[in-house]
């Protein structure tokens, strides 16, 4: 049975970890999950800029913290826990900030880039604009599983939720998109 790229990037960046060779696995590291913290990261913040900011300052943490990486979780759930920690603390010092430069429609316009840019076909553009419209619990759960392809137990850990809580999120989640897709029709 031949594992996943993925499971293969992650084996590769355990071994040289425990051959404390730090630099050549943030290496290996950083391209594998770039896009994917970032995706994260602008699902979380809604602000493209930002989500920048905070995806380069995710990586120092991880940069920072990888001598510290006991392989007690997956790497993939580790790096989520910062990702999530860092954007939390983002949206922690935004909070009292109202901005009334931001409006709707350049938010809007913001998450139909982010979902073209790799996209062919106008079906991605809308799958962004109904996954912003989903409260943000749902679209973390949504995220995770569904366009990170972790597992059911693996949303778990990455949100820090019981099982049985991810699977009404995505139930929920699912649901509410049905719904979306019936209003929007």
């Amino acid at each position: 049975m031949t594992s996943s790229p993925a499971s293969q990037a992650d084996a590769q960046i355990q071994e040289r970890l425990q051959a404390k060779q730090y630099r050549e696995a943030f290496g290996i590291l950083l391209p594998h999950y770039r896009d994917r913290v970032f995706r994260l990261t602008f699902s979380m913040l809604r602000d493209r800029t930002v989500a920048e900011d905070t995806t380069q300052d995710i990586f120092l943490r991880i940069w920072r913290a990888l001598p510290g990486f006991a392989g007690q979780s997956q790497l993939s759930t580790w790096i989520y826990a910062i990702s999530k920690n860092a954007c939390l603390s983002e949206l922690r010092k935004r909070r009292p900030q109202v901005s009334l430069d931001t409006d709707e429609e350049q938010q809007s316009a913001e998450v139909r880039a982010l979902a073209s840019e790799d996209a062919d076909d106008s079906a991605t553009v809308s799958v962004g604009q109904l996954l912003e419209q989903l409260p943000e619990r749902y679209r973390q759960a949504v995220v995770l599983f569904y366009m990170e392809d972790k597992s059911y137990e693996q949303t778990a850990a990455s949100l820090g939720l019981p099982l049985g809580t991810v699977k009404a999120l995505l139930h929920r989640a699912r649901k509410r998109l049905i719904e979306l897709t019936k209003d929007a029709a």
